[in-house]
């Protein structure tokens, strides 16, 4: 137990010593930006290669089966059917077209990230563009499984409470699983520092899981019976763009907290031998540092 209490200790303020000095929501506003340029390219390309991989019409099915089983105050299913419509029958030209602004989020990452490390960077946007790339075309292996699951929860929300939460625990380890390749990806290519395997394999999954486990709350959440428009003179348009902002915003959030402590990893894993238990004069200090 003690153990245990030390190496906590440790990972926490190595996070701590992370944030010192960096406005971390300006941050996470910023690649939130750089989000809503990237995620309906990027949504669109997923889409039309994993047309190519099945079929159209499955993709269809799936997404339409998929808009019924999303909460329906974001205007889920409208918005679902039109992106099978456009993805099913996007052109090699509109493909490319959308190439430039999906790679937004690669750059957006990169100097995300950057602001939590020491290392000097050149030609950061390009790299971060370039970086993310090889990621759209492994797309259609993370999302078709993704979509083979949605009948099960279709089927799962016309049981009772039993099949409900059978249904957030398929949902939360579907998402966990599509995620943690990406995360391993973004964390040791696309961002600048290069982490030890060990420390990313388990800072991604771990953020997997959080994003996993706040989507899940998110899904619940718009289940409540509110009125997202409601703060804006009941324009519901307005609070689900703002809604969606915000989610963004908190997702990244949670992001940047899986990139700090999978630095925190790193820098355990460099030291080898487990941190030592802090005296009481060295406790009192804001670091965790020895007192000289």
């Amino acid at each position: 137990m003690i153990r245990w209490r030390a190496e906590v200790r440790f990972l926490m303020g190595s996070v701590r010593r992370g944030l010192r000095g960096r406005d971390l929501s300006l941050i996470a506003a910023g690649l939130t930006f750089y989000a809503g340029i990237s995620v309906v390219p990027l949504l669109l390309l997923a889409v039309a290669l994993t047309s190519l991989l099945t079929s159209p019409e499955a993709v269809r099915r799936y997404l339409d089966t998929l808009g019924g089983v999303l909460p329906d105050e974001l205007g889920a299913p409208d918005a679902l059917a039109a992106l099978a419509e456009a993805g099913t029958t996007l052109t090699w030209l509109g493909g490319v077209l959308a190439l430039l602004p999906m790679t937004f989020y690669g750059e957006g990452l990169r100097r995300a990230l950057l602001r939590f490390t020491d290392e000097r960077d050149t030609y950061t946007g390009w790299r971060g563009r370039l970086a993310v790339v090889p990621l759209l075309l492994v797309s259609p292996l993370l999302l078709y499984p993704v979509l083979l699951v949605v009948p099960v929860l279709a089927d799962l929300q016309t049981g009772g409470t039993g099949s409900r939460v059978a249904e957030v625990a398929v949902g939360f380890y579907a998402v966990l699983f599509a995620l943690v390749g990406p995360l391993v990806w973004g964390f040791r290519v696309v961002a600048a520092g290069m982490l030890r395997w060990r420390a990313i394999g388990t800072g991604a999954f771990f953020t997997a899981a959080s994003l996993a486990g706040f989507l899940q709350g998110f899904m619940l959440f718009l289940r409540l019976p509110l009125s997202i428009g409601a703060p804006f003179g009941g324009l519901e348009v307005v609070g689900g763009v703002v809604a969606l902002g915000l989610w963004l915003f908190l997702l990244h959030l949670v992001v940047i907290a899986g990139w700090l402590l999978t630095q925190a990893l790193d820098e355990r894993l460099a030291r080898g031998a487990p941190p030592a238990r802090p005296t009481p004069a060295a406790a009192d200090r804001p670091d965790g540092a020895p007192a000289p």
